[in-house]
Parts: structure tokens; sequence; C-alpha cells
């Protein structure tokens, strides 16, 4: 008996390699749909984070103003004089609003970070931008509320001879930027540390089989 001419397994038509895929909106449009959506929300997290850390410039404008040191001024006739010539009052001044934005550009990265634990560079850029505004609110406000900076007047509104503050300035104007780098490090520290890890990989299993070389007699 002749073995037949036509192999016992036939391939189903419903397996075709060429056939074309199924109609309707498949999944690549979810990715998308997800990603505008993730796009808004980080917009939106960005405007609250910079109105609300500069608003808290406020705060450490009036912090500055109370822990600042004064420098101490005297009148004579003739002029206005420093009182102690070898004071470091001036640059205890800089100092202070340097220490203070160092503490609220940290203590705001990490507000951020706990308020939305995924990280990003719209966060980043965020905490920057709101710190850089908070300083230079901090230093309108110190300088508005401090003694005046007619000092001629208040000279001759105390009288001579009497000790008055000088104006509150910020003469190290590179202390403006100590908040927004505080905060973008400590941000980009903690998201390192803390954040949410990326998924590892998923490889496609590996085909068992017989090698290239072998055949049905075997290797030979």
């Amino acid at each position: 008996m002749t073995a037949p001419l036509t192999p016992p397994h036939q391939p189903s038509p419903n397996n075709d390699p060429w056939q074309s895929p199924p109609a309707g909106p498949g999944p690549s449009y979810v990715p998308e749909a997800q990603d505008g959506a993730d796009v808004k929300t980080d917009a939106r997290d960005a405007v609250v984070v910079v109105v609300a850390v500069a608003i808290l410039g406020v705060a450490l404008g009036l912090l500055w103003l109370w822990l600042a040191p004064r420098v101490p001024l005297i009148s004579s006739d003739k002029a206005v004089f420093l009182k102690d010539t070898e004071g470091e009052e001036a640059v205890g001044a800089d100092g202070t609003f340097a220490l203070l934005a160092l503490a609220f550009g940290a203590v705001s990265a990490a507000a951020v970070f706990f308020f939305r634990r995924r990280g990003g560079i719209a966060l980043v850029v965020a905490l920057a931008l709101g710190g850089l505004l908070g300083s230079l609110l901090a230093w309108g406000i110190g300088e508005w509320f401090g003694p005046t900076d007619d000092v001629v007047a208040h000279a001759r509104a105390v009288g001579e001879g009497v000790t008055f503050d000088a104006p509150l300035e910020l003469k190290a104007h590179g202390a403006l930027l100590a908040w927004p780098v505080a905060a973008m490090v400590v941000h980009l520290a903690l998201t390192a540390l803390f954040g949410p890890r990326d998924p590892e990989p998923e490889w496609p299993p590996v085909p068992y089989g017989p090698g290239p070389g072998a055949g049905p007699g075997g290797a030979g």
C-alpha cells in the first residue's frame, strides 16, 4: 500500500500568516491617550508647585527681616558713619538669607516629593522657578519692611549721636540661587533614593529544540 501523497497535517486556512489583521482600533491607541493624560497632569502639578513655592517667599522674607543682623549707624553734624567699622553685620545679612533659602529649598523639595513621588523634569523645573520667584519676593519684602533706605532723613529724625539701623540689603545677589539649587538637588536625590523603579524588561522565552546541525539521522 502506498503512502498518501498529501501530508496528514494540513495548515488551517485560519492560520494564514499573510492575512490582514482584524479591523478596529488596536491597543496602540491606549498608550497615546495615557501619555496625553500624563502630560496634562504634569503640567497642572508644575503650575501648582510654582505658585505654592513662590508664596513661601513671604515667610522667607519675614524670617530674614527678623533674624538678619542690623548694621548700626550714627550721625554727626556733617555725615553718617558706621558705628562699628569692623563689624560684619552686612555679611551676616547675606549669610542669613542664604542659609534660610537653603533650608526653604530642602523643605519645599521634600514636600513636593511626598506630594507626588513620581519624578519628572516638569517638577524639577517648577521647583527651580518657584524657588527663584520666592527668593525675589523675600528679598523685596525684607528691604521694603526693613529700615528706610533714606539714611539722611532717618539720621535727622533720630538726632545726632543716636544709633539707628541701616537699610537691610542683600549685597550678594548669588544668594538668590540658593533656594532653587537646593530644591533641585534635594528633589533629585530623593527621587533617586526613594522614587519608583522602572520595571525590568521581559525577555521572550528561548525556544528549546534540536540544534541546527541535527537531522533525522543524528549528528553523524
